[in-house]
């Protein structure tokens, strides 16, 4: 029995153990396979006839297959024939390349990247060197300067403006003055703006005098008006009742503006930069005939966001565009938000305003333009620009003379450049007003610029010196003021207000009556050697006139180091063509930046002929 019992335990025991052994442990599942990525892909540009090899500096990886570099392939369309990653491009054109790896759990990715082939060409040859040795005739544009009495002071042009070194300020207000005599009037309202800045707060006083008056007569005077360390302008506004004629004035010698505290006065020994005088004439009278205003109760603004910009709109009386993210690259015209204007058409030749108000929760500048809705830019009638500070009401306004007739326009708010240091915004719209602006009243202005250089200089139509420079102001926008000269060999450009859009500081070689004409059948090269006082960035665009179709398209920062830039173009012309040069400062960072100087060593333009 008790065998027995040992054999009915040894059997227990081995189906217990025959059991334990079919059980098996739950399989871990494996990671998934990850996609290799490829690193070195970029666009590139060669001649025809010259050898390309795709996979320079090109590799790939893999988490689990590590180095898969030699697994690349590269296909071209149009089509090009690689033999071990070469090629040997015979026509000139672009290419689309499209890399591609697969790694051993299937696992696929891709990379693209554009080669450009250039025509086969001569070695460059310099086409045009600027030569910035030789000093161009100024003109004081009929602003003489007065010293008398005690003062001890000078005035010159130099640095592209008209400065005047006060040593001792003598004893009244002309003794140290300005004077433009001869200035014909007529019944009409005028405006004087002087835009200056002084080394030490100073005193001024701008007069218009009445030149056929018998005895000592002013149309009007501005006084004890401060000129600061910044350049800002003073102003003067007067109305004529008579033709006539006057002689501006404006005084920098002593002034002590409160009589009982005479340590307020004019300072000694300091130096003021005048960079520009504008003068306004505005004459007849004008009537406001509104043709639409919106409500906003549930439509009325439209937004536009690319670039990786987001933005959308809401209505509540108002309209709020929220812009959740700004554009990752592009500018201000990433983000566009339309102001409809109803069934309202636009008529050539007509005059027309606008009005609204605009409210951003963290501060906006941008453009604003009036255009068609469909066609943007092809079919435009008014172009400004805008700045408003965070939280604030900010009245936007403008008037044109239509010259095109449009079917759907807009007001159209490009914002597509973000405040510094903001990544969203809420923009609230509201108080549109459109209409047409009924009468004769006019507005002419002229801009006494005291630089050597542009279309308005006895250099206008140099084409050794196609020089001038562009700033917001001389449009009547906020912001952008500068001027150029030429000194000790060097060409120099200085932002004495930098504005919040690329054109409102903007310095322009060839224009308009002096344009930088290159020749057909060729590439260029443009070649920069400068610096500047502070870190500064600009657009530089070759860009041909008549047009925007930048044959150039680039970006070069100036830093207090002097550098050369090189830049090429990538398409040839078949006939001679006129361009400008375009080195465009304005942005956020430049309006943040204060007075700032770049100095060009060089600027040289290289030609390489087709063969």
């Amino acid at each position: 029995m008790k065998k027995i019992a040992i054999l009915v335990m040894m059997l227990a025991l081995a189906l217990a153990l025959t059991g334990c052994a079919g059980k098996k442990e739950p399989e871990a599942t494996p990671a998934p396979n990850t996609a290799p990525s490829i690193s070195g892909v970029m666009d590139q540009t060669i001649k025809a006839g010259e050898t390309f090899d795709a996979f320079a500096g090109v590799t790939a990886s893999d988490a689990e297959d590590g180095d898969v570099s030699a697994m690349i392939t590269v296909e071209a369309l149009p089509s090009l024939e690689f033999t071990n990653g070469k090629a040997v491009p015979q026509n000139a054109g672009s290419y689309e390349l499209v890399y591609s790896v697969t790694d051993k759990g299937g696992e696929t990715a891709e990379a693209y990247a554009t080669l450009t082939v250039t025509k086969k060409t001569s070695e460059e040859t310099v086409y045009k060197a600027f030569d910035f040795s030789t000093q161009p005739v100024t003109d004081n544009k009929g602003w003489e300067a007065k010293i008398g009495g005690s003062a001890n002071a000078t005035a010159s042009l130099k640095q592209g403006a008209y400065v005047v070194e006060v040593a001792n300020a003598g004893g009244g207000d002309g003794d140290v003055q300005l004077a433009k005599a001869g200035f014909a009037v007529k019944p009409a309202d005028y405006r004087v703006r002087v835009w200056a800045k002084s080394t030490k707060k100073t005193y001024a006083h701008l007069l218009a005098r009445d030149e056929s008056a018998e005895e000592w007569a002013t149309f009007g005077g501005a006084y004890n008006l401060v000129i600061g360390e910044e350049i800002a302008p003073i102003e003067l506004a007067f109305t004529v009742d008579k033709e006539g004629s006057a002689e501006l004035l404006l005084n920098l010698g002593k002034i002590t503006p409160n009589p009982d505290n005479a340590e307020d006065t004019t300072p000694e020994d300091f130096i003021v930069t005048i960079d520009k005088i504008e003068i306004y004439e505005i004459s007849g009278e004008e009537t406001k005939k509104p043709v639409y205003t919106a409500d906003f109760a549930s439509e009325g603004v439209t937004v536009e966001a690319g670039d990786g910009a987001a933005a959308s709109a809401s209505f509540d009386g108002s309209a709020k565009v929220s812009v959740t993210s700004y554009p990752t690259e592009g500018g201000v015209w990433s983000v566009k938000a339309n102001i409809g204007l109803g069934d309202t058409a636009i008529v050539n030749g007509e005059k027309y305003y606008y009005s609204f108000t605009l409210n951003a929760a963290n501060g906006q500048s941008g453009e604003c333009l009036v255009e068609s809705l469909a066609q943007y830019d092809k079919s435009r009638v008014s172009f400004n620009a805008f700045t408003a500070s965070a939280g604030e009401d900010t009245v936007i306004s403008g008037t044109f003379t239509a010259d095109k007739d449009i079917a759907d326009p807009v007001i159209r708010l490009q914002i597509g450049n973000a405040p510094e240091g903001v990544s969203s915004n809420e923009i609230v719209i509201s108080n549109v007003e459109f209409g047409k602006l009924e009468g004769d009243k006019e507005t002419v202005k002229t801009i006494d610029s005291f630089m050597a250089f542009g279309r308005n200089t006895a250099n206008g139509t140099n084409p050794d010196q196609p020089w001038e420079t562009f700033n917001g102001t001389d449009e009547d926008n906020e912001r952008g003021v500068g001027t150029i000269w030429t000194e000790d060999g060097k060409f120099f450009y200085r932002i004495d207000n930098g504005g919040t859009v690329d054109w409102h500081n903007k310095l322009i070689c060839g224009y308009n009556g002096n344009p930088l004409t290159l020749a057909s059948d060729s590439y260029y090269i443009v070649e920069i050697t400068g610096r500047a006082d502070k870190e500064i960035t600009c657009g530089v665009f070759l860009n041909p006139l008549g047009g925007w179709d930048p044959r150039i398209a680039e970006s070069m920062t100036f830093t207090p180091e002097t550098q050369t830039f090189r830049f090429e173009t990538k398409d040839t012309f078949v006939m001679d063509m006129d361009f400008e040069l375009l080195f465009q400062f304005g942005s956020e960072a430049t309006a943040n930046l204060g007075a700032a100087t770049v100095e060009l060593d060089n600027v040289t333009i290289y030609q390489m002929r087709v063969e």
